[in-house]
């Protein structure tokens, strides 16, 4: 509560940065009967705390905000600096398996021109000329084909603001709704879209289980909920919580505790994912951050929040937003709790709370993001927090971490092809894609290459190195290292100076 404004953001007219190509693909099935076995297949729905794929399946977010849409750029902020593509294949690369994309209603105006794409140098060439629904489709479409899954989030009534209410004196009930329906509409049929988030962060004077239709948030979730569904029945509805129940205040958006009593009940069963959104004190202050018992008083506060939810099989729970610029040791503390919370993948797969984290962008003025101001380093130190919760991809990209591999015994082998993806004389980035060239799946692989000239790594993602002279070694990250044959991961990477050409690259594989 009393939170100050987040989106802070860059100008509109921010100046060119660095350019990055393609970052490379994560596991890639060569056996079309592995990919249909992958999970993630298709529109999915609920049971219990669990969301299920279209073959009943149980699957997981585990993702990543990329917002702009919902400012007056009308497209997702950092084209200034780089491709579309290649800041979804960095996402995917990293791990990240879906993509929560905000959205105003701006976007549906005849007059709104998205701004602040740069085209030079063959940069997000197919979005020239397409207004911002039509840059939404290429986004979707490229991430779908990738392997990753979609989240529409309204965000906010017009580019203005975050308002309290679904709906302002210029954006009535009716037009949030019509506009829900018609990306509904626009989306049936696709299931890289999964569902639609149906207003961001609504607080007081919200309420829930009020019974007043000015203010009940659960009623109105239900009313736009059932209007969603009267025209792609298939998609999921997260329904976010509100800020105070009964007297007990949360985050904006992060009290669900009006569930219990009075849970959202739409006319298509199983689609209903409650959403929870929690900060730490970059973001603001609350009681439970001077507790003399933190961080060990956060799962009581979660549990009471919204926890409970999942806990008692009551639906599944989304942190749809939790981030911080971990500069204090106070909110380096309070992500490890609420990772630990989460439940890592590891441990119980997809049986643990979904999440996306806020964000992918760096100029989010009170969180930061995982990519630096440069809009291309990894902030390995926040990706890193994140690593026992991140799950596999999904059919498309997404790796089949159950694949038993050969019981036979086969040969262990992998390749490794070293492509230069931007060069601009002070610095270079490039990826290396690892196959399994063998007869068996692998557990792990290696590289290493040596450079004729003076470079040095300066950040890598996808992969941990180490570098001596001119020789770099490089290993799989915890969540690549299984490959099934024919299948493929990559990595990439940034290093300086520019101009090095691309070496001859050893592969090593277990």
């Amino acid at each position: 509560m009393f939170r100050s404004l987040r989106r802070a953001l860059c100008a509109a007219a921010a100046a060119l940065l660095l350019m990055l190509a393609g970052v490379g693909a994560q596991t890639v099935h060569a056996d079309p009967a592995d990919r249909a076995a992958a999970p993630g297949a298709g529109y999915w729905h609920t049971s219990g705390r669990q969301m299920l794929d279209a073959a009943g399946q149980p699957v997981r977010i585990a993702g990543i905000n990329w917002f702009g849409f919902e400012t007056a750029n009308y497209t997702p902020h950092g084209l200034w600096a780089r491709d579309y593509k290649s800041m979804i294949d960095q996402m995917k690369s990293l791990g990240y398996n879906t993509i929560r994309l905000p959205y105003s209603d701006d976007l549906f105006k005849s007059g709104t021109v998205p701004n602040s794409i740069d085209f030079s140098g063959g940069k997000n060439a197919d979005l020239q000329g397409l207004g911002s629904l039509q840059i939404m489709d290429r986004i979707v479409a490229y991430a779908g084909q990738g392997g990753l899954k979609v989240v529409l989030d309204r965000h906010r009534p017009d580019a203005a603001g975050q308002s309290a209410l679904w709906y302002t004196s210029a954006v009535p009930e009716s037009t949030w709704i019509a506009n829900l329906k018609a990306l509904a509409t626009r989306y049936r049929g696709n299931s890289t879209v999964i569902g639609i988030d149906l207003h961001n962060e609504p607080h007081d004077p919200a309420c829930w289980g009020c019974g007043d239709t000015t203010r009940d948030w659960r009623l109105a979730a239900q009313r736009a909920g059932n209007a969603v569904l009267s025209v792609n029945p298939e998609l999921l509805i997260f329904v976010e919580g509100v800020q105070t129940f009964n007297g007990v205040s949360g985050w904006w958006g992060g009290n669900l505790m009006g569930v219990a009593q009075y849970p959202v009940q739409l006319d298509v069963p199983n689609r209903v994912v409650y959403s929870a959104h929690d900060y730490a004190t970059s973001v603001a202050q609350q009681s439970w951050f001077s507790d003399p018992t933190f961080p060990a008083n956060m799962p009581g506060i979660w549990d009471k929040y919204w926890g409970y939810i999942f806990k008692q099989n009551i639906a599944p729970v989304w942190v749809g937003e939790f981030g911080t610029t971990l500069q204090s040791t106070i909110d380096q503390k309070w992500l490890a709790a609420l990772v630990s919370y989460l439940r890592p993948t590891s441990t119980y797969g997809a049986d643990s709370v979904s999440w996306t984290f806020w964000s992918w962008n760096p100029n989010s003025g009170d969180t930061g993001g995982i990519l630096k101001d440069d809009w291309t380093t990894v902030d390995t130190v926040k990706d890193g927090y994140l690593a026992s919760v991140k799950a596999p991809g999904f059919p498309g990209g997404g790796g089949d971490p159950g694949d038993p591999g050969d019981p036979g015994g086969g040969t262990a082998a992998c390749t490794a092809a070293y492509t230069v993806s931007s060069d601009w004389g002070g610095g270079f980035n490039a990826e290396v894609k690892v196959t399994n060239s063998g007869t068996t799946a692998l557990k792990s692989w290696k590289t290493t290459w040596t450079w004729p000239g003076a470079q040095k790594v300066t950040s890598m993602w996808n992969a941990s190195y180490t570098q001596s002279g001119a020789t770099v070694t490089a290993s799989n990250a915890d969540h690549n290292g299984a490959l099934t044959v024919g299948g493929s991961a990559s990595f990439g990477f940034g290093g300086a100076p520019g101009g090095g050409g691309a070496p001859a690259v050893s592969c090593t594989a277990t």
